[in-house]
């Protein structure tokens, strides 16, 4: 039993080699057993207990400067009036610290961000000064998902008061503890059933039940309009979103990953790939966690099917960072890990961010700015799914299918045992659908108010016309409006097909101008084309332009109807050509709706995009 504080990863490693006697290894990996730290832990998957060299992090409880996860032992996470008292009396030992409000949550509580420098700068002019890259890291998304909390709060101290110091030197931490703070308060031991702690767990969506990593794009929550307001404002160079995983069990303890090669940030994916990657992973198994890219399986039930790659859009935080040209890391814990063993791996990893981005300054900056101003001619809006040529050797765990007495349907049961699945394939939406060609500007006329000032949040530059203006510009018309029939993230969502037409435009005094050949260009043409998924249009900003306000009478459309065939030869050749479809024959209404949209009665505004573009 003497090798009873070795990892799992560690065993499998020995097994192959002649130092410990392969009996002995088969023994100590036979055997995971059902945890009971948590009160979840009796219906969750066995596990294997789990030791590395990260643990030397840790300070003992009753050290006078212990956190609060490590004063009870390693198993719980403070409360938000815990958090900020400890963080506060951190905050007075030294200047290095600064305590700021990123703006209150809508149950009132203050969004707090610790910025950590060399210089002490507490404002983002100051930060900017001092000529270091920074790194946002913001834990707390989904509160329940708190591993970044404590771990940067172990962090902190350990800059401050420990041998950390020099992680400053050369670039700067701006750390949120909690971003959905009223979520946070929602704490209950009974939120999270397939996560291995905290004890107590915060709630996955805000006050308002809105989920902050599907709200970058649209921006409706108050939370996240304060974090688009401090991107701005503090301007970091890296953004770390931390969470937990749902779904299948594996090796893996710390995955992580970011946008494609195909995004609109080829240059920062490059540098994340090849740079950033390899040296977190080497620092994250030298301190004995196994590190991966994000895991999601094609089939739960069946893991060679595969794997899936993500390419995610603008509504996600990642996928808004490669929108927006802001390299963005998603970190996702595996919640069947023990929390100890999740909080020390995110440590680990932060602190390996902060080494590199120092070390790595100029040619992260020079990604950033190759792609902010690349423009490029042509942007693909939606994606297609495509084999990638490259398969994964996938670190899982062994599991047998059953049939459930319960459901009656067939269930997954992990044993606990590694086992690696060679050669997986992975399926990924990279193969170019609907693009288009990039816009020198968009119009978009002053009365849509919320549009403009969701843009305005993002920071997307914009001016105003002083007079109005007649322009020969594109619009859209739209056709064939297809509604979610269920109310998604507060908003009801729409599709449609459009169609580009070129127009003699009267832009309005106080229409606004949207030049595209600006840092957050790109964005802007995925917030605003129509058929992008995280178009404003999609989120149902624009939905009223599918109403029609104004009727005909058939009493009126009738004699109407005949005055019009009789002055118009060419309209009685195309409605006999309608009559030749027996539905379109058969329907009344149908034929009086024909004449009404022909005629000059019609709403001509009806289902026309009103955001119009400059070629």
């Amino acid at each position: 039993m003497r090798f009873k504080h070795l990892s799992a990863a560690i065993l499998v490693s020995l097994a192959s080699s002649s130092v410990i006697a392969n009996d002995e290894i088969a023994f100590q990996l036979a055997a995971p057993q059902i945890a009971n730290t948590y009160i979840n832990d009796n219906i969750l998957p066995p596990s294997i207990e789990w030791h590395g060299k990260s643990e030397a992090l840790l300070h003992s409880a009753d050290d006078p400067w212990a956190t609060p996860f490590e004063q009870n032992g390693l198993k719980t996470s403070p409360s938000y009036a815990d958090t900020f008292a400890w963080l506060d009396k951190l905050i007075a030992q030294t200047d290095k610290l600064h305590k700021v409000s990123l703006g209150k949550s809508p149950q009132g509580r203050d969004i707090w961000m610790i910025v950590a420098s060399a210089n002490g700068a507490d404002s983002p002019a100051a930060l900017a000064e001092n000529g270091k890259p920074s790194v946002l890291v913001q834990a707390g998304i989904h509160s329940g998902e708190i591993d970044g909390k404590d771990a940067g709060m172990m962090l902190l101290r350990d800059i401050v008061l420990g041998n950390k110091g020099a992680l400053l030197d050369n670039a700067n931490l701006l750390f949120v503890p909690i971003f959905s703070v009223d979520g946070h308060e929602r704490s209950s031991q009974y939120n999270r059933v397939n996560q291995r702690g905290p004890v107590n767990m915060g709630w996955r969506t805000t006050a308002n039940n809105l989920n902050l990593n599907r709200d970058y794009a649209k921006a409706d929550a108050l939370e996240m309009q304060h974090m688009l307001q401090a991107i701005n404002d503090w301007q970091p160079s890296l953004y770390i979103d931390v969470h937990v995983t749902d779904g299948i069990d594996y090796q893996y303890d710390v995955t992580f990953g970011y946008n494609l090669p195909q995004g609109l940030s080829p240059a920062s994916y490059a540098w994340l790939e090849q740079s950033y990657r390899p040296a977190i992973e080497s620092a994250l198994t030298r301190q004995g966690h196994i590190p991966g890219p994000l895991i999601f399986a094609i089939d739960n039930t069946d893991i060679t099917q595969g794997m899936s790659l993500w390419n995610p859009s603008p509504r996600y935080s990642n996928g808004y960072g490669d929108a927006r040209h802001l390299p963005t890391i998603l970190i996702e814990n595996h919640s069947l890990k023990p929390y100890k063993q999740r909080v020390l791996g995110t440590y680990v990893m932060l602190e390996a961010t902060l080494k590199i981005l120092g070390q790595q300054a100029t040619k992260l900056t020079s990604a950033i700015k190759q792609d902010k101003f690349s423009y490029p001619a042509r942007v693909t809006l939606t994606w297609k799914e495509a084999q990638q040529a490259q398969g994964w050797d996938f670190k899982g765990i062994e599991y047998r299918m059953e049939v459930s007495p319960i459901s009656g349907n067939e269930v997954v049961r992990w044993n606990g045992v590694p086992k690696l699945y060679p050669n997986l394939p992975v399926m990924s939406n990279t193969v170019p659908d609907i693009s288009v060609t990039r816009p020198s500007a968009y119009y978009i006329p002053p009365q849509w108010t919320e549009v403009i000032e969701r843009l305005r949040i993002h920071g997307i530059r914009m001016t105003r016309l002083q007079q109005p203006t007649e322009m020969t510009l594109q619009q859209y018309q739209l056709s064939n409006p297809k509604f979610r029939i269920k109310d998604y993230e507060a908003r009801q969502t729409v599709k449609a097909d459009a169609k580009l037409e070129s127009v003699e435009a009267k832009l309005p005094s106080g229409t606004v101008r949207i030049d595209t050949h600006q840092p957050l260009g790109d964005l802007a043409i995925l917030l605003l084309e129509p058929q992008s998924p995280d178009s404003l249009l999609q989120w149902g900003f624009f939905n009223p332009i599918f109403t029609r306000t104004e009727y005909i009478e058939n009493y009126a459309v009738e004699p109407l109807a005949a005055q019009m065939l009789e002055h118009d030869p060419k309209l009685q050749l195309a409605f006999d050509k309608a009559l030749k479809d027996e539905a379109f024959a058969a329907d009344p209404k149908a034929r009086l709706r024909w004449f009404y949209q022909r005629s000059p009665y019609y709403d001509n505004q009806y289902q026309k995009y009103p955001v119009l573009r400059a070629k």
